[in-house]
């Protein structure tokens, strides 16, 4: 290791994204051991603040990208820290990560499919939550811009799922009709400016 490397710190802003697991931050990181430091966690590629279906799929994928790709990945890093929720939520994550990586094994060539023919049900469940993430981030065949794109939607799909709706606090004002109303006649309500 070069003197200059030994001194530069590591911390959240100079660490670049890399492949595979690393015993130190100095070594590097990926998505998910990043994921830990955000959570102020011991470095690890398996914080407990995150649901295990979105780090298996974020700690398969950032294994299987270009090093340009998973660069687009650190906000995930941030994004995954506290996602950890209910049983119900996490097996829905894993229904969502197995019907996704159903919909692109079916998307390959005709004569690759055979070679696929596993269903969603096929992973092994004693493998634990993280299983179909790591399937579902296997299931793309050749990465592209294409494929890129579905997998950070599929993410913030998964994300979204353990997030309650977001509620406006506005107060809300009947319309007026009329002139110089603020609406329409049918006496709607806006929030109130």
């Amino acid at each position: 290791m070069s003197e200059q490397r030994a001194l530069r710190p590591f911390n959240h802003q100079t660490i670049r994204l890399s492949k595979g697991k690393h015993a130190a931050p100095s070594e590097g990181a990926c998505v998910m051991e990043l994921a830990s430091m955000l959570a102020g966690e011991p470095f690890s590629d398996r914080p407990a603040t995150a649901c295990p279906v979105i780090a298996g799929f974020l700690r398969a994928y950032n294994d299987r990208i270009d090093d340009d790709r998973r660069q687009q990945l650190y906000r995930y890093a941030a994004e995954v820290v506290g996602t950890r929720a209910s049983g119900a939520v996490e097996r829905e994550r894993e229904r969502r990560c197995l019907a996704w990586a159903d919909t692109m094994k079916r998307q390959r060539s005709r004569p690759l499919r055979w070679l696929t023919r596993s269903t969603p049900s096929a992973v092994d469940r004693r493998l634990g939550l993280d299983a179909a993430g790591t399937y579902a981030a296997r299931s793309i065949r050749r990465h592209n811009d294409r494929t890129h794109a579905a997998a950070l939607a599929l993410v913030d799909e998964l994300i979204a799922m353990g997030r309650e709706p977001v509620r406006s606090t506005a107060p809300v004002a009947p319309l007026r009709s009329g002139r110089g109303g603020r609406g329409d006649s049918a006496g709607t309500t806006l929030p109130a400016a």
